[in-house]
């Protein structure tokens, strides 16, 4: 009688994803196709989700799963930082805040510039490893150490000005809140975590700080049927922000959004309200009723 193999026992890593091992790559055209899928999906979702259809629901949480779910549009949107994929978008950030870089580094002493990445997924990108800054790095699904698993919407309010933050990143995060109110509660919500405006002893400090470093897919303010540049704007000059930098590529939309205004409110409501025809449009909206301040 033959003898059976001994199983091989696992240790407590075999259970957990494979945050060290380097994932297999993925084409450019996968990438794509991936993400595009899966944002379909969360917007179908969020709609089964506010009419209470929970078969529906059901039936869309199968459908993510079967693409690999939260983890593999992780490993795609890792893919395309890579450097022949275009690269970490933190590098234009860090382009942009080269004039303060002296200011930055001097101010250390006094307390470091405090950072928060939301949607983080690597602890080495340019920010990172600059050495200015004092990171915090959250995302939904944590893919590594030094990166917090939190939603940026439920996390803790800051209790005082000190755990406020100068800089806050939303990198290719706000286009992936499935419904138009959800991402107008997002920017709204920077505001409770970002630093208030206070004059400085250097202007050009107080010209790139406090901020909101935004990145979005181009499409979404160059082919949106509801967002365009100006409507953008308006959005974010109601919050208190002034752009400060802005940058466009064929596949992604870089701004840097300075806070200006401690009491921004006036009660403007911002709604879909359609700006562009035709029937290759996308529907990327920001739905937003600002507090009267």
């Amino acid at each position: 009688m033959a003898l059976k193999k001994k199983r091989a026992s696992r240790s407590l890593a075999h259970g957990r994803p494979p945050v060290l091992q380097k994932p297999k790559s993925i084409s450019r055209k996968a990438t794509k196709s991936l993400i595009n899928s899966i944002h379909v999906l969360e917007k179908r979702k969020a709609q089964a989700v506010s009419k209470g259809n929970v078969a529906e629901v059901a039936k869309i949480d199968a459908e993510i799963a079967a693409l690999g779910g939260i983890e593999k549009y992780q490993q795609a949107s890792l893919q395309g930082q890579r450097t022949d994929r275009g690269g970490d978008s933190s590098k234009v950030l860090m382009e942009w805040l080269k004039p303060i870089y002296p200011v930055l580094k001097a101010t250390a002493s006094d307390g470091p510039v405090r950072m928060l990445e939301v949607g983080a997924l690597s602890t080495t990108n340019e920010c990172s490893s600059s050495g200015l800054f004092s990171m915090e790095r959250i995302d939904l699904n944590s893919q590594g150490e030094g990166i917090l698993q939190q939603d940026f919407m439920e996390r803790p309010l800051p209790k005082g000005p000190s755990e406020r933050f100068d800089i806050i990143s939303l990198s290719l995060v706000l286009n992936f809140v499935p419904d138009a109110a959800g991402r107008g509660n997002m920017l709204l919500r920077t505001l409770e975590f970002l630093k208030k405006p206070l004059a400085s002893a250097d202007e050009k400090l107080d010209e790139f700080l406090p901020s909101l470093f935004l990145v979005l897919p181009a499409p979404c303010v160059t082919n949106s049927r509801y967002t365009d540049e100006s409507t953008l704007e308006a959005i974010m000059n109601s919050l208190g922000y002034v752009q400060t930098r802005s940058k466009t590529t064929n596949k992604l939309v870089y701004y840097l959004w300075t806070r200006k205004n401690t009491s921004p409110g006036r009660g403007e409501q911002f709604t879909k309200k359609e700006i562009r025809s035709g029937g290759s449009r996308n529907n990327f909206a920001i739905v937003m009723r600002v507090p009267p301040g």
